[in-house]
């Protein structure tokens, strides 16, 4: 869908925005291509060696300004899009135009059943016949020439009935009108291409960082520092061959993953004509697919509109479990399809990429299903494109990163204006002053900074892939360090995946009878409650097992029914006739079933609440409420069972279900036990300590959910729960909110008690909110202004749909919080791609989106990802500031030594870049994560004072002691003979090269060992990182520079000295040299320990100064704290009207499979 919007200073009718299901909001611009300008851009591009070409590369929006003149959409060849978060990403896009004259000779060739509200006819231009359309992130849109918008092409339209599905699309499509709509919306395929190699490499090396690369590679080959610059060849020609090795794994992992649904062979019904066989990718949607007997992969999204199908989900869901889909009912009303079936049209879906594993036809014969989607527009297809098209990340590191480059830049900027004062008024040549000058830069800016800052995250991804953590998503490594809030899936990653039959509670006579524990010695009894458990499933005998839900399978085992088929069957046997399929929005699934010679009956299990209100009340036991609490607040799963007998001569196939699930008989209550997992208590525990908050964020009932997470230690047993209870007033607009203390019914004295003690918990923060899927989205939409407090102390979310799961992840967010999401990577795939870091506990297809996924399937890989994410975090300071210091380092020295003409030999340079740098940006970031969490988060960002303070002092330590040195030695009677004889003579200078000189000896001798003692100093050990001797390779590389560089001090080798361009000094200036260094390295080391290392004292600096965090949750913490009236116990408030809309503001990948939102286009 595309809806215009307003911008001051637009015109209305040339702005739209496009929304993406799973990506950002998109503005679109029109644009026309000008002859003249794009002369001059042609122009310019020679003129400028393609400088200008790569300048348009990187910035897309440049290059269609400077060629095109605004228009509006309908006159565009041209188009720019606009992201409309923070990063407001611009690409271009081409119009193309598409011809349908060849298919349309006539009047009666238009599509009949795509008729005048359908989007083919209303895009397809007259007289021309040619259709004008646009592809974004594979999806492509058409021109709407009477909306004067683009649209979405390549989907069913959203208004249709059932009825007119059934109508208009039930006996197919016709040749003719098929042929249209392939060449309007294009082939039905997922087809991600391997990316050739050379593509990749011009894409690599066309990266700016490559090309300052480059440039400085040319500006050293110029000035014959030819090691140097061979050695920074083969590093980067090392790294582009590495990155694009990678890129081209995924590339071909990729397109191995979705190959197999582009070629598969299918039947499908032709108006008039009968059935055709042709191959998946000819698929339209409107086209009518027939599913045969076996096993079928579906290469569509396809609405079922005769039959019934068993489908395995695995690829979407990461659950093999069977799933059962009935056809769309031939309802005769005005509502749109999906707006009829509500979130129950899943169950007429099949989903691109599922197996259909068992057809049933009904009495028109064939099992019939209309094409709802094709290609990328699919369930799959959104899958692949959430993996090419992944969310941009907004981290305060990379931003502080690039703001810092432009510094050193500015930096750099101020010593070439330096340098050329200097050199011109000493008359050196213009071509030597323009190399001396162009020097600076790429001394200042060193080249291998990002290459360096990269290197902390490829260990931390390597010692995370040895933990059976596996990532997708490197830059997020350091996000994790970040996390202070997880959400963890309740089912499979806080409990065991499978619940454990615990009893039966019978009802007779409005009466509830002895507890049937599990296992029993005896056997159930014959009788409606065992009849109910026996048939109210899904399950089905498949490869020669029983499989469904874990639930039906121990539900079913517990009958004995094999055995009781053998030894004594009460019955010959039953009959399932018609199933109505467990539905999430109904909370129930029910089955119409008959004994062989009996009557029919039905059978209902769901929630318990939900099928008491289904029943009869005199069947329901006065005392069903309590009971229901007793074993809900012991954290047991409880299952309602119901049941009535129907009357003879009606056929199942013409009852709804709104008749069926009526007037039943109260069967009683299947209790099952749903255990924690064994590391989850200590697990939580552990994040407790460390202050990272922990969110529970299920689909149970919340009653469970509240005794889990007290079970699991997320609620002390000193803290109170307060149900929030949101609902519609029926009749109106208007939505109420309560506030109510979650407790057992007890005697007035208790409750009296109960309430002083809740009163006094929450005078001290020492509550939690909890609240179910239903009550958060009515305060989503009603009670906005109420959200962000209740997700303040908000602890235990229950029954929450895979939409809702999502949202509440970017609500948090908001408030800005680090989220982490732990879930199973089934119906949590659209909550692990929104967060800062998802974490998917299943290797299937369905959590591929997911940025990290653990082997072991239990929450102990958080804790530990969040470990490494700090060390990874840690180490990208230490390194940027290290990188940072040692190019100030040598820049200041060069800046020294340019006072007098003279700078650094080749072979110094080698030293200081090869030897020394390079080597320890290599092993720095080998040292591994503490193991323990402490309760507070490394920085954030680069831009915060302790950072800041520890790089301009130690810069100021490095100035002071290289200008003291400079300036100390030419006052020595031998510092000034040696420079005047150097200068003096012009032939011994042609033969020193020019470098050799007193001055420049000291200031390298002290510039390189001053980079060992900042690489010593920056490497933090404790509290985020190991103590910096477990860094075995980076200690033994210090000691070895240590000694090479004091051999270097002390040694008096000819060779070696004329060599390294360095002059033999008295032994007491090289003794006063070490006691330089010595002096520098304690101060340093004294300052970063007792100041800028110094927890408390930098805690006393903002209590003092008043110094708040600007963190919306920190900000909203302390208003609350001064708020007596917050949280108003057992108060109710009353909204207006509704404001916004939950379910349409979902952002990240979502999982149409389990996401009732995939029509939010």
């Amino acid at each position: 869908m595309i809806e215009k919007c307003s911008i001051p200073g637009v015109p209305l009718r040339e702005i739209v925005m496009i929304f993406f299901l799973v990506f950002a909001v998109q503005e679109i611009f029109g644009y026309k291509t000008q002859g003249w300008r794009r002369a001059l851009c042609i122009a310019g591009y020679i003129l400028s060696c393609g400088a200008l070409l790569l300048l348009f590369y990187w910035k897309p929006e440049w290059d269609v300004w400077a060629n095109c003149i605004r228009c509006s959409l309908e006159e565009a060849d041209i188009v720019l899009l606009r992201t409309t978060d923070e990063f407001r990403i611009y690409s271009r896009k081409t119009v193309t135009w598409i011809s349908v004259s060849a298919l349309i000779r006539s009047r009666t060739d238009y599509p009949a059943t795509a008729e005048e509200d359908s989007i083919f006819s209303k895009a397809i231009m007259k007289p021309s016949l040619q259709v004008k359309s646009i592809q974004v992130q594979k999806i492509r849109y058409v021109w709407n020439i009477y909306a004067k918008q683009f649209q979405k092409v390549g989907a069913l339209e959203d208004h249709l009935t059932c009825s007119a599905i059934h109508a208009k699309f039930g006996s197919g499509l016709t040749c003719n009108e098929q042929n249209v709509r392939r060449v309007i919306c294009g082939p039905n395929s997922i087809d991600v291409p391997v990316i050739p190699i050379w593509k990749l490499l011009i894409k690599e090396v066309l990266n700016p960082f490559y090309v300052f690369q480059l440039f400085s590679v040319c500006l050293w080959f110029a000035e014959d520092y030819m090691e140097y610059a061979t050695a920074i060849i083969i590093m980067s020609l090392l790294s582009i061959f590495l990155t694009v090795y990678d890129l081209r794994q995924q590339s071909i992992k990729l397109h191995r993953l979705v190959e197999s649904h582009n070629n598969i062979m299918v039947t499908v019904c032709r108006n008039k004509e009968g059935f055709q066989e042709l191959e998946s990718h000819h698929l339209v949607p409107g086209d009518t697919l027939v599913l045969k007997e076996g096993k079928t992969l579906l290469p569509c999204d396809a609405i079922l509109i005769s039959g019934q199908c068993i489908v395995n989900e695995s690829m979407l869901t990461g659950e093999s479990i069977p799933v059962t889909k009935t056809h769309l009912p031939q309802a005769d009303n005005f509502e749109p399809w999906r707006m009829h079936c509500a979130e129950d049209y899943k169950k007429h879906v099949l989903f691109c990429g599922t197996e259909v594993i068992q057809t049933k036809a009904d009495d028109r014969g064939v099992v019939k299903a209309v094409v709802l989607r094709t290609g990328f527009n699919t369930a799959k297809g959104d899958l692949v494109r959430s993996i090419l098209y992944p969310k941009p990340m907004n981290f305060k590191l990379y931003r502080d990163a690039l703001r810092f480059l432009m510094c050193l830049i500015a930096f750099a900027a101020i010593g070439m204006i330096y340098t050329v004062c200097v050199f011109v008024l000493n008359g050196e040549e213009a071509g030597e002053v323009v190399k001396k000058a162009l020097d600076v830069i790429t001394i200042a800016v060193p080249p291998a900074l990002p290459a360096a800052l990269t290197t902390g995250i490829i260990y931390t991804q390597r010692r995370l892939k040895k933990k059976g953590i596996f990532c997708i998503s490197p830059q997020r490594i350091n996000m994790c360090g970040q996390l202070n809030l997880i959400c963890f899936d309740k089912t499979g990653t806080l409990t065991e995946d499978g619940l454990d039959l615990w009893g039966l509670l019978p009802s007779e006579r409005n009466c509830f009878q002895d507890i049937h524990n599990f296992p029993a010695d005896h056997s159930l009894p014959w009788g409606p409650v065992f009849r109910a458990m026996a048939v109210c499933h899904s399950l089905i005998v498949w490869q020669g097992k029983i499989q469904g839900d874990p639930l039906d399978v121990k539900m079913f085992e517990a009958t004995n029914w094999v055995k009781l088929c053998f030894v004594a069957a009460p019955v010959e046997g039953v009959t399932i006739l018609h199933q109505f399929p467990f539905s999430s929005a109904l909370q129930r699934m029910s089955v119409i079933a008959q004994e062989i010679g009996g009557e029919q009956q039905v059978f209902t299990k769901g929630a318990p609440e939900m099928v008491a209100m289904l029943c009869r009340a005199e069947t329901v036991p006065s005392n069903f409420e309590s009971k229901l609490l007793l074993y809900t607040a012991q954290g047991f799963r409880v299952i309602g069972l119901a049941c009535k007998s129907l009357q003879a001569g009606k056929q199942s196939t013409d009852l709804t279900r709104e008749e069926v699930e009526s007037d039943l008989t109260f069967l009683g209550l299947l209790i099952m036990e749903n255990r924690l997992k064994r590391e989850t208590k200590p697990v939580l525990e552990e994040l407790s300590a460390a202050r990272i908050r922990s969110v529970m964020v299920t689909g149970d009932n919340i009653r469970t959910a509240v005794t889990v997470a007290k079970n699991a230690g997320m609620i002390s047993a000193t803290n109170r729960v307060i149900l929030v209870e949101a609902n519609q007033v029926p009749g109106s607009f208007s939505a109420s909110i309560t506030w109510k203390p979650l407790e057992e019914n007890k005697t007035e004295d208790y409750r009296s008690l109960t309430e002083r003690k809740i009163r006094l918990a929450l005078e001290s923060g020492q509550y939690h909110f909890a609240m179910s899927g239903k009550s958060y989205q009515i305060v989503a939409q009603h009670f906005r202004h109420l959200l962000p407090k209740l997700l303040l102390n908000g602890t235990v979310f229950a029954r929450m749909s895979p939409g809702h799961k999502s949202s509440l992840v970017e609500e948090f967010q908001k408030l800005d919080y680090f989220v982490g999401m732990c879930g199973d990577g089934a119906n949590d795939c659209g909550a692990l791609k929104v967060a800062h870091a998802g974490i998917s506990l299943s290797e299937q297809e369905a959590s591929v989106a997911s940025p990290f996924t653990s082997q072991t399937p239990s929450i102990a890989c958080v804790p530990e990802l969040i470990r490494e994410g700090r060390a990874a975090l840690v180490t990208s300071f230490c390194m940027f500031k290290y990188m940072a210091l040692y190019s100030t380092i040598q820049y200041l020295g060069v800046l020294l030594l340019y006072w007098q003409l003279n700078s650094f030999g080749n072979y110094q340079f080698l030293f200081q870049d090869l030897a020394i740098t390079t080597v320890i940006g290599v092993t720095m970031s080998f040292t591994g994560a503490y193991p323990k969490l402490v309760p507070y988060r490394p920085p954030s960002q680069l831009i915060s004072p302790p950072l800041l303070l520890s790089v301009v002092l130690n810069i100021l330590f490095s100035l002071s002691m290289q200008i003291f040195g400079f300036v100390v030695v030419q006052e020595q009677p031998w510092g000034q003979t040696h420079s005047t004889a150097l200068s003096a003579d012009g032939a011994l200078e042609q033969t020193d090269n020019g470098y050799k000189s007193y001055e420049n000896t000291t200031v390298w001798l002290l510039s390189t060992i001053n980079c060992l003692i900042v690489a010593l100093v920056f490497s933090k050990g404790k509290p985020f990182r190991q103590p910096i001797y477990t860094n075995y390779v980076f200690v033994v590389v210090l000691i070895v520079q240590l000694g090479i560089c004091l051999f270097l001090v002390f040694a008096d080798i000819d060779d070696l000295y004329s060599k390294m361009d360095l002059v033999c000094t008295p032994t007491t200036w090289r003794i006063s040299m070490v006691i330089m260094l010595a002096v520098t390295l304690a101060v340093s080391f004294l300052v970063e320990e007792a100041v800028i290392e110094n927890r408390p004292l930098w805690l006393l600096l903002k209590k003092t100064f008043r110094y708040h965090s600007k963190s919306q949750y920190k900000r909203l913490q302390r208003v609350l704290e001064e708020d007596s009236a917050w949280p108003p116990l057992n108060e109710t408030f009353f909204s207006d009207s509704v404001t916004i809309s939950v379910e349409g503001n979902m952002g990240g990948h979502s999982n149409p499979t389990f996401d009732s939102n995939e029509d939010a286009l």
